[in-house]
Protein backbone atom coordinates (compact mmCIF):
# COMPACT_ATOMS: atom_id res chain seq x y z
CA UNK A 1 0.00 0.00 0.00
CA UNK A 2 1.51 3.67 -1.07
CA UNK A 3 4.47 1.96 -2.16
CA UNK A 4 5.23 0.97 1.20
CA UNK A 5 7.93 -1.78 2.37
CA UNK A 6 6.54 -4.91 4.48
CA UNK A 7 8.69 -3.44 7.30
CA UNK A 8 7.34 0.28 6.98
CA UNK A 9 3.84 -0.91 6.75
CA UNK A 10 4.15 -3.02 9.76
CA UNK A 11 5.62 -0.07 11.63
CA UNK A 12 2.67 2.29 10.51
CA UNK A 13 -0.27 0.02 10.74
CA UNK A 14 0.77 -0.41 14.20
CA UNK A 15 -0.16 3.03 15.00
CA UNK A 16 -3.80 2.44 15.23
CA UNK A 17 -5.00 5.27 16.90
CA UNK A 18 -3.90 9.40 17.26
CA UNK A 19 -2.53 8.31 20.74
CA UNK A 20 -0.30 5.94 19.81
CA UNK A 21 0.61 7.69 16.48
CA UNK A 22 1.89 10.12 19.32
CA UNK A 23 3.68 7.87 21.97
CA UNK A 24 5.51 6.64 18.43
CA UNK A 25 6.70 10.11 17.14
CA UNK A 26 7.51 11.28 21.27
CA UNK A 27 9.88 8.20 20.87
CA UNK A 28 11.17 8.96 17.70
CA UNK A 29 15.07 11.50 18.13
CA UNK A 30 14.42 15.03 17.41
CA UNK A 31 16.06 15.93 13.98
CA UNK A 32 18.29 18.39 14.46
CA UNK A 33 19.58 19.07 10.87
CA UNK A 34 23.12 18.82 11.58
CA UNK A 35 24.44 19.06 7.88
CA UNK A 36 21.42 21.72 6.93
CA UNK A 37 17.66 21.71 6.43
CA UNK A 38 15.78 18.95 5.73
CA UNK A 39 11.58 18.03 4.98
CA UNK A 40 12.18 14.04 4.96
CA UNK A 41 9.58 11.93 3.29
CA UNK A 42 7.83 9.33 6.22
CA UNK A 43 10.16 6.65 4.31
CA UNK A 44 13.30 8.55 4.99
CA UNK A 45 12.08 9.79 8.61
CA UNK A 46 11.55 6.21 9.12
CA UNK A 47 14.94 5.10 7.66
CA UNK A 48 16.50 7.88 9.73
CA UNK A 49 14.89 7.59 13.03
CA UNK A 50 14.73 10.76 13.69
CA UNK A 51 12.32 13.82 12.72
CA UNK A 52 11.58 17.50 13.21
CA UNK A 53 8.15 18.89 13.25
CA UNK A 54 6.65 18.69 9.65
CA UNK A 55 8.25 15.59 9.27
CA UNK A 56 6.46 14.23 12.19
CA UNK A 57 3.26 15.88 10.44
CA UNK A 58 3.99 13.66 7.45
CA UNK A 59 4.58 10.11 9.29
CA UNK A 60 1.50 10.71 11.38
CA UNK A 61 -0.83 12.15 8.14
CA UNK A 62 0.26 8.80 6.93
CA UNK A 63 -0.58 6.74 9.74
CA UNK A 64 -3.90 8.29 9.64
CA UNK A 65 -4.23 7.66 6.22
CA UNK A 66 -3.75 4.09 6.25
CA UNK A 67 -6.47 3.66 8.82
CA UNK A 68 -8.93 5.50 6.69
CA UNK A 69 -8.65 9.35 7.63
CA UNK A 70 -8.16 11.81 5.76
CA UNK A 71 -4.02 12.92 5.87
CA UNK A 72 -4.29 16.91 6.86
CA UNK A 73 -2.02 19.39 8.25
CA UNK A 74 -2.09 22.71 10.28
CA UNK A 75 0.45 25.40 9.36
CA UNK A 76 0.64 27.65 12.32
CA UNK A 77 2.23 30.53 11.25
CA UNK A 78 4.67 33.39 13.76
CA UNK A 79 5.13 36.79 12.66
CA UNK A 80 8.24 36.20 11.64
CA UNK A 81 10.03 33.24 10.69
CA UNK A 82 13.60 34.41 10.39
CA UNK A 83 12.96 35.43 14.39
CA UNK A 84 10.61 31.94 15.45
CA UNK A 85 10.05 28.82 13.63
CA UNK A 86 6.33 28.09 12.18
CA UNK A 87 5.28 24.74 13.81
CA UNK A 88 3.22 21.73 11.41
CA UNK A 89 1.28 19.34 12.70
CA UNK A 90 -1.21 16.82 11.82
CA UNK A 91 -4.72 17.21 12.27
CA UNK A 92 -7.48 14.25 13.13
CA UNK A 93 -11.21 14.23 14.24
CA UNK A 94 -13.10 12.40 16.12
CA UNK A 95 -16.63 12.40 16.80
CA UNK A 96 -17.13 15.80 15.09
CA UNK A 97 -14.17 17.58 17.38
CA UNK A 98 -10.42 18.32 16.02
CA UNK A 99 -7.67 17.16 17.46
CA UNK A 100 -3.65 17.05 16.45
CA UNK A 101 -0.80 15.27 16.14
CA UNK A 102 2.80 17.04 16.92
CA UNK A 103 6.37 16.46 16.72
CA UNK A 104 8.09 18.97 18.89
CA UNK A 105 11.48 18.77 20.95
CA UNK A 106 9.92 20.72 24.24
CA UNK A 107 7.19 20.72 26.79
CA UNK A 108 5.15 23.22 24.88
CA UNK A 109 3.76 22.66 20.92
CA UNK A 110 2.72 19.15 21.72
CA UNK A 111 -0.46 16.83 21.06
CA UNK A 112 -3.92 17.75 21.46
CA UNK A 113 -7.42 16.09 22.63
CA UNK A 114 -10.41 16.04 20.29
CA UNK A 115 -12.34 18.61 21.98
CA UNK A 116 -12.14 21.29 20.04
CA UNK A 117 -15.39 22.24 17.82
CA UNK A 118 -13.39 24.22 14.91
CA UNK A 119 -9.70 24.64 14.35
CA UNK A 120 -9.53 28.18 15.05
CA UNK A 121 -10.42 26.70 18.65
CA UNK A 122 -7.71 24.06 18.38
CA UNK A 123 -5.29 26.87 16.74
CA UNK A 124 -6.43 28.96 19.40
CA UNK A 125 -4.91 26.84 21.67
CA UNK A 126 -1.24 27.07 21.04
CA UNK A 127 -1.42 30.66 21.16
CA UNK A 128 -0.28 31.14 24.99
CA UNK A 129 2.29 28.84 24.88
CA UNK A 130 4.21 29.65 21.63
CA UNK A 131 6.45 32.61 22.74
CA UNK A 132 10.36 33.20 22.28
CA UNK A 133 12.17 31.92 25.54
CA UNK A 134 14.68 34.70 25.50
CA UNK A 135 12.20 37.43 26.05
CA UNK A 136 8.67 35.86 26.72
CA UNK A 137 7.21 37.60 23.38
CA UNK A 138 4.53 35.59 22.19
CA UNK A 139 4.64 35.15 18.16
CA UNK A 140 1.98 32.82 17.06
CA UNK A 141 -0.03 35.27 14.37
CA UNK A 142 -1.75 33.09 12.17
CA UNK A 143 -3.47 28.94 11.11
CA UNK A 144 -3.86 27.73 7.92
CA UNK A 145 -7.03 25.95 6.60
CA UNK A 146 -6.80 22.13 6.91
CA UNK A 147 -4.03 21.00 4.16
CA UNK A 148 -4.91 17.93 2.60
CA UNK A 149 -1.94 15.97 1.38
CA UNK A 150 -4.17 13.68 -0.72
CA UNK A 151 -3.59 16.73 -3.86
CA UNK A 152 0.10 15.53 -4.14
CA UNK A 153 -0.78 11.54 -4.68
CA UNK A 154 0.61 9.06 -2.53
CA UNK A 155 4.17 9.03 -4.02
CA UNK A 156 5.55 11.43 -1.00
CA UNK A 157 4.96 8.89 1.06
CA UNK A 158 8.01 6.95 -0.31
CA UNK A 159 10.16 10.18 -1.67
CA UNK A 160 14.04 9.88 -1.93
CA UNK A 161 14.40 13.77 -1.70
CA UNK A 162 13.35 16.21 0.33
CA UNK A 163 9.52 17.55 0.30
CA UNK A 164 10.33 21.14 -0.31
CA UNK A 165 7.80 21.28 -2.80
CA UNK A 166 4.66 19.99 0.22
CA UNK A 167 6.63 22.73 3.05
CA UNK A 168 6.33 25.39 0.66
CA UNK A 169 2.76 24.89 -0.62
CA UNK A 170 1.47 24.66 3.01
CA UNK A 171 3.29 27.83 3.54
CA UNK A 172 1.43 29.86 0.63
CA UNK A 173 -2.13 28.39 1.32
CA UNK A 174 -4.92 30.77 2.87
CA UNK A 175 -4.11 31.86 6.46
CA UNK A 176 -6.12 33.72 8.99
CA UNK A 177 -5.60 35.96 11.70
CA UNK A 178 -5.44 34.73 15.69
CA UNK A 179 -5.04 38.31 16.81
CA UNK A 180 -7.71 40.90 16.75
CA UNK A 181 -7.05 44.00 15.15
CA UNK A 182 -5.07 46.51 17.36
CA UNK A 183 -4.49 43.71 20.06
CA UNK A 184 -0.85 43.12 20.11
CA UNK A 185 0.00 45.53 22.35
CA UNK A 186 -2.20 43.82 25.05
CA UNK A 187 -0.24 40.88 24.75
CA UNK A 188 1.76 39.77 27.72
CA UNK A 189 5.42 38.05 27.90
CA UNK A 190 5.68 34.77 29.37
CA UNK A 191 6.53 34.60 32.57
CA UNK A 192 9.94 33.82 33.44
CA UNK A 193 9.15 29.93 34.83
CA UNK A 194 7.06 29.27 31.66
CA UNK A 195 10.54 30.39 29.64
CA UNK A 196 12.24 28.20 32.51
CA UNK A 197 10.13 25.12 31.35
CA UNK A 198 10.04 25.88 27.83
CA UNK A 199 13.45 25.88 27.15
CA UNK A 200 14.08 22.07 28.31
CA UNK A 201 14.49 20.00 25.15
CA UNK A 202 13.52 16.49 25.20
CA UNK A 203 16.19 15.45 22.57
CA UNK A 204 19.67 17.65 23.60
CA UNK A 205 21.45 18.19 20.55
CA UNK A 206 24.83 16.87 22.16
CA UNK A 207 23.38 13.45 22.73
CA UNK A 208 22.30 12.31 19.42
CA UNK A 209 24.72 11.05 16.97
CA UNK A 210 21.91 11.64 14.03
Amino acid sequence: MFGLSKEELAVLKRLSTPQKIQDYLDALPQNHEKNGGTCLSPRMALRAQKAHCIEGALIAATALWLQGERPLLLDLKTFDIEIDSDHVVALYKKNGYWGAISKTNHAVLRYRDPIYKTVRELALSYFHEYFLVTDGKKTLRSYSRPFSLKRFGASWITAEEDLWHIAEALDTVTHFPLIPKGHEQHLRPASPIERTASSIPEWNKSDLKI
